[in-house]
Formats: C-alpha cells, structure tokens, sequence
C-alpha cells in the first residue's frame, strides 16, 4: 500500500543544505501534517506516494525557505525618506524625528504587512524582527501566514511607543502572554544596542531571556563610531563590557559585527554567540565590511539579516546572499571565501539555529516543518546551470521565487502571494502612510 501524503512536490533539484553541498537531481519532497514526511528520487515518489496534491516543478531549484535573521520590518514604509547619509545622522536627523512623529500600533501593522508580502514573495518564510508595538507586528505576521521571531525591544529613552524600560517590558511581555501558544510567532528579547540600553537593563534583558529560554537580539559594533563612545563612556569597547554583563551567551544573536579584533570574534565563538550579517545595510550606510570568513573560520554561527528597508531599501536575501560571498572574499582578499553553498547555508539553517529553530526549519530533513521556496531556473537567461547552488547566490533573484510553503501551506504560487489581503489593499496601505509621511 502506497503512503498517503497531503502534498508532493516534484523538482528538478533539491537543495536540503543538509548535508552541506548536497543537490539532490530529480527528486521529490512528501508534506504530510504541516511536516517534511520524505525525501526520495521522483521516480520513487510515483510508484509509492498517493497525495493529495502534486506539485510539479521541472526547471526548478527546491530550497529551504529562508530565514532572515534581523529586520525592522514596519520600517517598509520609511523606505527611501532618508537616503545616502552616515549611521548617526541617518539615526538622529530622519528616522528616529519620523519614528516619534508616526509610529503607532497601525503604522506597525500595516509596515509589517508590506513587509511580510515582500519577504514572502522573496522566499523569506522565517524573520526576526525587531521594532515597537510587537503585538501590532505579530497581528501582521499571523496575517500573512509567515513564522516570525518578534522583539520584545528595550531601550532606556523614552519614545511615542513606551516611556521608560519597565514600560517597554511590560508592553513586550504582555504581546508575548498573548501569542505564547501560537505555532508561528514567538518571541526574542531585543535590547537595541549598548549604546541605548543601561548596564542593569542589558543585566536584565539577558536575565529574561535566559529565563524564558529566549534569544538575545541586540545590535553591536555596527560602527566605528559606536566604539569610540563605548571607550569614552565606560573604558572598554561594547562586546566586552556586553561580556563583563554576562550578556555575550549562546542565545546571543550580534546584529551587523562590523567591526571586530581577533579576541572578539574568539569571545563570540567561545560563549557560542551568533552574529547577523546585513551586508546591504552595512555597504548602504558606509558601515565597513564585517569580518565573516574570519568569523565562520572561528566556528561563530553567521546568519544574514536585511535590516529594515530603511537602511537597505529592499528585504531581499537573494541580494544578501550574494552581497555577503562577494564581500567576504573582497574583505578578506581571498576567492574561496564563502562559496556559495556557505551563503546559502547563512540564508536558511545557519538563522535558524541562531533562533533556536534549527530542529523545526532551515533544511529539508523529513521531520522537520514543510516551509519550502521554488526557484525557476529555467529562463533562457539562466543558462547553462552548472552548479544550482552557485545560481542561487550568483545568477538568480527573488523574482525567480515562484512558489512558497510554509508548514506545508502555499503562501506564494506562481510569483504570486496567497493571502487575505488583495494587492489593491496593499496599495492602498502604502499610499496612505505616504501621504502622512509625506508632510
């Protein structure tokens, strides 16, 4: 008697990234319950499968869906109001006046939308974000039907969201009360930086998270700038004083790691911290180029995040990908640097394990959740295809995503998102915001 599947989906190739560098020619993946049931050759799958439904996909690369490791997802709809200036500036003259100006639970909700249909039309099924009012950005995530990592955000000033640490807790820890059962969203614990956040409440953050068994989400060493500070303010640069406040842990995700010396990226490996690369952001704001091969070379777990589109303009890991292998072997001067089957791997199972999500997603491994990504690599453009994985970080874009599931569930089919929400709806969102951003 043949096994019953729910779907089974037919591909040219099968990308699982475990084990690392595998292509798997011709075969097909069985969902069955929201879950990977198995992997097999496509003829197999014909002779022994009866499912409910069949996908068959012949010029295509099937992937884990990707994970994006750190994002400011409502800020979709500040994308391009503050072009081409330095971190601080762009920080203190356009986003954060704006910030305190406009956001609110419905600015957080509708950006977040945007956001979600754009990570998810890019083959982004996983995200972790970090932004005020994370019940609003939870709502818009549930929306969409994407998995999500929402950050519980703290900061010691005042803004229109919360008015000192208790109070960004108590909002942060009563969204997270109301969606702790939820199978998609979870939550981190999302101090925004040093720079913004005391000794006690950096003390504090790491306590409740490792309390809650939750990541630890906070920017570090995104510029040089912030260094010089940290040496003025409390004699030391910020992962070490992060380390001296038992902040620097495994549950640690480092957001940008610009700019670090040999002991520190030995810090990170030794606690089995993670660290999230944004090369966009990093190259848009004129950040520097983060030490990734030296970190990978370290044993440090390196995830690739988009930042918000505020800082990047598009939350596109396809981009990423690619920016982060050129960039490594750029920086460190050496084209062996982050191959392409090492970036694809960041894209998916390495931001999965920094979330703690590494036995649920980020591979195709029977047992683990179906959230999956097709890539046509049948254009003509896209011709000859030597090595699939080398065309996914290098030839192909988001806009050869044409179908993605998440829990086994179509989300994107045919370039085109499946949600409850129509195209003109979502238009109509962003004209709205611009409008009152506009003035």
């Amino acid at each position: 008697m043949n096994e019953p599947a729910d779907l089974l989906i037919y591909a040219r190739w099968v990308i699982p990234v475990e084990p690392a560098r595998a292509v798997l020619h011709h075969h097909a993946v069985a969902v069955r319950f929201g879950r990977i049931a198995a992997v097999m050759p496509s003829d197999l799958a014909r002779r022994t499968v009866d499912a409910a439904r069949v996908v068959e996909l012949p010029e295509h690369a099937l992937i884990p869906g990707l994970v994006n490791l750190h994002t400011h997802a409502a800020m979709n709809l500040l994308r391009g109001i503050a072009d081409d200036l330095p971190l601080m500036r762009w920080l203190q003259e356009a986003i954060w006046p704006a910030e305190n100006k406009h956001v609110s639970h419905s600015f957080v909700r509708e950006g977040t939308l945007l956001a979600a249909v754009e990570m998810l039309r890019g083959g982004i099924t996983t995200c972790s974000d970090m932004y005020f009012h994370p019940d609003a950005a939870a709502e818009a995530f549930d929306l969409a039907g994407m998995r999500a990592r929402v950050g519980i955000v703290l900061i010691d000033v005042p803004t229109s969201y919360a008015a000192d640490a208790d109070d960004y807790l108590r909002k942060g820890f009563a969204a997270r009360d109301h969606w702790k059962n939820h199978p998609r969203i979870g939550f981190t614990v999302a101090p925004h930086a040093p720079y913004t956040v005391s000794d006690a409440n950096l003390r504090r953050a790491q306590t409740l998270a490792h309390e809650l068994d939750l990541p630890l989400h906070i920017h570090i060493h995104e510029s040089e700038g912030e260094i010089r500070n940290s040496l003025a303010a409390h004699g030391m640069r910020p992962l070490a004083r992060l380390a001296k406040l038992g902040v620097v842990a495994d549950n640690m995700v480092g957001v940008h790691a610009v700019h670090l010396d040999a002991q520190e990226i030995e810090l990170l490996a030794g606690h089995g911290a993670s660290v999230a690369h944004c090369p966009t952001s990093n190259m848009k704001l004129a950040s520097g180029i983060a030490p990734v091969a030296q970190l990978l070379a370290a044993g440090v777990r390196v995830g690739l995040g988009t930042d918000g589109a505020a800082s990047n303009n598009r939350l596109d890991l396809f981009q990423e990908m690619r920016h982060a292998a050129l960039l490594a072997k750029v920086g460190s001067k050496d084209a062996t640097a982050v191959p392409a089957h090492a970036a694809l791997h960041m894209a998916t199972l390495a931001g999965a394990e920094a979330l703690g999500l590494g036995a649920e997603v980020g591979s195709i491994v029977p047992g683990k959740r179906a959230d999956l990504c097709a890539v046509d690599l049948g254009d003509a453009l896209m011709r000859p295809c030597f090595d699939p994985i080398s065309h996914l970080v290098h030839v192909a874009g988001r806009e050869h995503v044409s179908h993605v599931w998440i829990d086994g569930e179509i989300r994107v089919a045919e370039g085109v998102a499946l949600l409850q929400i129509s195209d003109k709806e979502l238009l109509r969102i962003a004209t709205v915001w611009q409008t009152k951003l506009a003035n």
